[in-house]
This record gives C-alpha cells, structure tokens and sequence, in this order.
C-alpha cells in the first residue's frame, strides 16, 4: 500500500511538473503600444521635426520568444497616412498584419490606430520593422529580436552580452518634400547627408561628437552584434578596427560560421556576429560605408560608431578600419558565395528540389512620358517591363472579398521579349508598360524565380524582398543567367535562407520557395527609389483546400481606404 501510495504521489509530482514545464515553453503575449509622432532631432548642425515611434529614433525595440503572440497596438499622431511592415515575420496565413500600404491594408490615417496581432511561429534571431508607405522608414524603423524558446541554445558559443547596430540615413532637408519635389521635375531624389549607426552619424561629421553611439566592452569576452541595414537605398559595408567577425546568422536564419574582416548588407537585410574582445585595450571604430559598383552617385561618407574597452578614457582617438572600396565587387561576391545555412537535424535547410513552377523576371530602369513633369519625363523601374502601379484598395481586401477591377493576375512569367540582357547599355525605347498586375501561384507550389538585372539606362545591384516568406538562393552569377548551363551550378543543398537577396549588377539570382503561406504577397526592391518608381509586384498564393490551409478573416480593426 506504501509503494502505491508512493508511486501515485510520484506520478502527481511529475504531472505537475510536466505541467510546470508546459507553461514554461507555452507561448507568452507580448504588447506593445506605438504612438507615431513628430519629434524635433538635430544631427550634422541641423534641426528639423521628424516622424517618430514614441519619440524614439530609432524606434523601440520589439523582443520575443519563438512561439509568442505579439500585439503591437498602432496610433497615428502625424499628419501623413502610415503603416508599418514587420519585415521578415512570415505572417503565415495571416496578410492583414503584414503592413505594407496598399497591399494588404489601407494606411491608418491621421487620429487612426491599428492593432497588428501576429504569431512568431518557427522564427527566431534578428529581423526589424520599418514604415511601408512613402518614404517615411527614413526615421520610422527599429529591431525586431526573437529569442529562441527556453532549453533551445544558438547553435554558437554563449555571448556575453549582445547589442542592435541600426545602419541608417539622414537627409538635412524634409525627406517627403525633398522627394515630391524630385518627382514633379521628373529627376531622381536627393542624396542623404549621412549614414546612421542607431540614428548617430559620428564623429567624422560636423556637429556630432554627441552624437556618437558607443558599445563599451570587457576584455576576454564574446559579443553578439545584431546588425541591420535600414537605410533606404545604400547597400553597406560594415567592420570593426582590428577585430574580426563571426557571421552565425542572416535574415533570422542561422548559418554556417565563417570569419570576415567585413559584411556586406543590403537594405532590409540583417546579418548577427560574434565578435571577440582579445585586443589590446583601446577604442576601436566601427564603422560602416557604401558598395556601388554601378555609375550611380551614392552617399559615400562613412559612419563610425566606437568599440571601447572598459577603463580606456574617452581622450583616446578611435582606430579606423579601412572597409573595402565603395566599387569592390570581387570584395561583395566573395562574401556573399560564403553564405551557407546551417543544414542540421534542428536547423534543416528545407531546399525544394522538385520545381512545379519556372519564373524569369527581368529588372529594368526607364523612362516614361509625364506631361505634368517639368522635364516632361520621369524615371521608371519595371519588372518584365510592366511599371506597378499601386491600388486605392488593399489588394489583399480585393482578393479576399473578390472586389473587381482592382487588379488583373496574367503578370507574365518572363519578359514579352528576350534580348542581350547585360550587353552594352541600352538608351532608346525605355518606355514601359504600367499596371496593377500579380502573378497568380496555386496553393503549395514549388517555385524557381530567376531575377535578371538589365543594362536598360544601367545595370544596379538591386535587393529583393518577398513579403511572407523565407527562400533559398540557391545561384547567383554575372551576366545573362543561363537556363542550360547555370542550373548544374545551384546549390542545393544549404543555400542561404533569407527574405531579401542582392541581385549581382549585371547578373542574376535564382530563388526557390514552396508557396504555401496563402495570401497577396509583395515583392519589391528595397532600394526606396526603385520601388518609388515601379519595380515591384506582388504574388496572389490562392487557399489550401481546408479552413486551416486559408487566409484568415480580417481584424474587426482592419483599416478602410
């Protein structure tokens, strides 16, 4: 009677503790309050009134564990129309809190607020969150960090402690003023004035001593950097005086480790490294500057932020790191052909090897008529030729609701022509076709994009984003891609997961993913010009064939047009 009784209390025990431990890994609520409003900032000598979230600059910082809830509640204080994207969070089944203008929801106007609900569901590591409408991510962005669930380590050593690295811009002028300016003559935008690390230019710009962001380290430790590139149109080297790097992640996916001098991080990308603090004791610059193999000006000027070790006085100049040159494109590829998934039991590399579904979509600049314009022109950016035209109502509440006339699904699976794609540049008939067309994809497909940048005007490197989902690169190259030979080439076996890929200036990149995330999904450059003129579209992944295969009802919230 005694052991029974034992044995039952000892099963009570570990019921409860079973029960303990169910809780300890159950997914947590977490919520957060935005208040978008205007803030004075001054930077490089310069005041002028900006838009902030809870008059932060950058934003607050969004922290998760894998399997959260968030709720993120949405005001808008200001008196431009917004939105915000959470920029690499797949949002499976689950569009209207995907956030980008137009696309899945209307933009809360001014006095509106939105709640954006979602679940963090197989995803941990560094993403961010961005304004998606007009030019407004210039000041409106911040990280996003999702811890992995309790009892699951990173697949690397234990860092110490970890920080975010922003990589910014900062434009003196009013940026929507300065752009709508730009679009009435028909020429491209301004320049920015600088490059941010945490909204802070430092100290190799005027008025910024201040204005310095500063890691301090102990000696002998491991850090962990979480570095993202918000800027809106400058792909970014980024190094550190004297110190190597570790890259252990991209875009929220772990990869296999390797040692760099210097990354390589395109706007909208992230990229985490380890970082260890062996050198003498001093203050070390970090620093972050332009790459741009193409005839196009870009800001040049190179932000620096400082590593220092704990006792060294703040009297020490920094160590500057000498980052490659703004044109070193063997220095970009390299680094980039190093990029490999972890491919393991937990981390698996889930690469589709079967492909249901072959795109070829070129990337193209332009110039169309614009009797408006003063120059009687404007530049254009196209997809197969076809210059997107945005929608009055979300695309998303169109597809959902079958509201006609808001969009037509025969966007073309490769270009209506096929010419020398990357020859001599190409300077007459740059006009393109202009429309609200998607590409229609059936539940579950397989899918091979190939994107092929075009010498129409220039050839660029261009960073891709899909909204909604993950791919593999599984190939990149320079010049025109072949569909004889290059194919033997892919990778196929741990490729780089990501959610934005830098298409190669003159060259191509061949993703693939299974489109099984049911919904309107955006695809655009994440250079802020490009998408502004047209290169983007967006894909319709029609329903499963069950409820829980189906995009979800919209929030009682979900903002009108």
């Amino acid at each position: 009677m005694k052991l029974i009784r034992t044995s039952g209390f000892l099963l009570l025990f570990l019921y409860l503790l079973g029960l303990l431990g169910h809780s300890l890994v159950d997914a947590a609520v977490k919520k957060y309050q935005f208040d978008v409003q205007m803030k004075n900032v001054s930077r490089l000598c310069n005041a002028k009134p900006i838009v902030t979230v809870n008059g932060m600059f950058p934003g607050p910082t969004v922290y998760a564990r894998e399997g959260d809830r968030v709720i993120i509640n949405v005001t808008n204080h200001v008196q431009y129309n917004l939105s915000i994207h959470w920029h690499g969070l797949k949002q499976y089944r689950n569009g209207w809190a995907d956030g980008p203008a137009y696309i899945t929801q209307c933009p809360m106007q001014t006095g509106q607020s939105y709640v954006y609900d979602f679940n963090v569901t197989g995803q941990r590591g560094t993403l961010w969150w961005h304004a998606h409408i007009l030019w407004l991510r210039a000041t409106v962005y911040g990280a996003i960090v999702i811890l992995p669930q309790p009892g699951k380590p990173y697949p690397f050593p234990q860092p110490y402690q970890e920080t975010n690295i922003i990589l910014g811009e900062w434009w003196n002028r009013d940026v929507e003023t300065a752009v709508n300016q730009a679009n009435k003559l028909g020429s491209p935008p301004p320049m920015s004035d600088a490059h941010t690390i945490n909204g802070k230019p430092g100290p190799l710009f005027p008025c910024s001593e201040k204005h310095t962001f500063v890691v301090e380290v102990e000696a002998g430790k491991t850090y962990l950097l979480r570095i993202i590139n918000a800027a809106l149109n400058d792909e970014l080297f980024f190094g550190i005086a004297g110190h190597d790097m570790t890259v252990v992640e991209i875009d929220a996916v772990y990869t296999k480790p390797f040692t760099t001098k210097f990354i390589l991080v395109g706007p909208g990308q992230t990229t985490n490294v380890l970082v260890k603090t062996d050198r003498s004791p001093n203050r070390y610059f970090m620093a972050a500057g332009p790459f741009m193999d193409a005839p196009v000006t870009v800001d040049n000027k190179t932000v620096t932020a400082i590593l220092q070790y704990k006792g060294v006085p703040n009297t020490v100049i920094p160590i500057l790191p000498k980052l490659p040159l703004p044109n070193d494109t063997s220095y970009a590829l390299d680094y980039n052909q190093k990029l490999k998934s972890l491919n393991t039991p937990n981390f698996p590399a889930l690469v589709p090897l079967k492909v249901d579904r072959r795109l070829f979509y070129t990337i193209g600049l332009g110039i169309n008529a614009c009797p408006t314009c003063v120059n009687g022109t404007n530049l254009a950016a196209s997809i197969n030729n076809i210059t997107f035209v945005m929608p009055k109502v979300a695309l998303l509440k169109a597809h959902y609701f079958n509201i006609p006339n808001v969009f037509r699904t025969d966007f073309p699976d490769r270009p209506p022509k096929p010419f020398n794609y990357t020859g001599v540049p190409l300077t007459a008939n740059l006009g393109t076709s202009t429309g609200t067309r998607l590409s229609r994809v059936k539940f579950n497909t397989t899918v091979e994009l190939v994107l092929q940048d075009t010498n129409l005007l220039t050839v660029e490197s261009h960073p891709f984003h899909l909204h909604g989902y993950n791919f593999f690169v599984v190939g990149t190259g320079v010049g025109n891609f072949d569909p004889k030979t290059d194919p033997a080439k892919f990778n196929l076996v741990d490729p780089p997961e990501r959610n934005t890929v830098g298409v190669p200036t003159g060259g191509w990149a061949a993703i693939r993913f299974r489109a099984d995330n049911p919904g309107v999904w955006f695809m655009h450059c994440h250079l802020e010009v490009h998408t502004m003129w047209g290169l983007k579209m967006a894909f319709v992944v029609e329903n499963g064939n069950t409820p829980e295969l189906s995009v979800l009802p919209p929030p009682k919230d979900y903002p009108s047009c």
